[in-house]
């Protein structure tokens, strides 16, 4: 697979993320087909690099971290190199290869585990975690259930960025239920940010 290099300067480091070069080019039509499987893992998302710059900034040594849906897992590596303990997620084994690729070219340990929302309990059972991430992972109306239903079971904070997709109010809306919600403006989203939630029960 042909790659290409793509670097971000993120809290005095400058870190090399490597990824395919044409995400659309991966595109499997009979994985597509079967359950709706594209490769967005394959780009480097804005969300990821304003999350990661978030994270970035943040006292993370020692803790528990866990990324959804990781992609190339610029945040897992930012929060792996402040000295958390990391475990990066995604559903595709693709996306796990470059995620541990990206790891090891930036002197980062982490980490993965091959996971979809709808079928979480591994992840469950090895929290509570500390601190949860997800960056640009509301692309459609479908996901904000099922994530709704997830993050309380994963431990009592969360980071989730997002460009302002439209699943993304209702994701809002649903979550100040259960938790504090808060919003930090990011650079790279402009129509959306780095929220924040805390579990009320704190």
């Amino acid at each position: 697979m042909d790659v290409v290099e793509t670097t971000v300067e993120l809290a005095g480091r400058t870190l090399t993320i490597v990824h395919p070069p044409d995400p659309v080019e991966l595109i499997d039509e009979e994985a597509f087909e079967h359950e709706e499987f594209l490769p967005y893992w394959a780009e480097l998302w804005p969300s990821g690099v304003a999350l990661a710059r978030v994270v970035a900034g943040r006292p993370l040594r020692g803790k528990s971290v866990l990324e959804l849906g990781c992609g190339l897992a610029l945040p897992s590596i930012a929060a792996a190199l402040d000295g958390a303990q990391v475990l990066a997620s995604d559903w595709s084994p693709a996306a796990l290869v470059f995620a541990r690729g990206n790891a090891e070219r930036n002197g980062a340990e982490l980490e993965t585990a091959l996971a979809a929302w709808t079928n979480a309990d591994k992840l469950a059972e090895r929290g509570p975690w500390q601190l949860v991430l997800a960056a640009d992972v509301l692309y459609e109306r479908r996901n904000v259930e099922p994530l709704l239903a997830l993050l309380p079971r994963l431990g009592k904070e969360a980071l989730l960025a997002d460009p302002g997709r439209p699943a993304l109010r209702a994701f809002l809306d649903g979550a100040r239920a259960r938790w504090r919600v808060t919003e930090t403006p990011a650079a790279e989203l402009p129509r959306g940010g780095v929220f924040r939630l805390l579990a009320k029960s704190l």
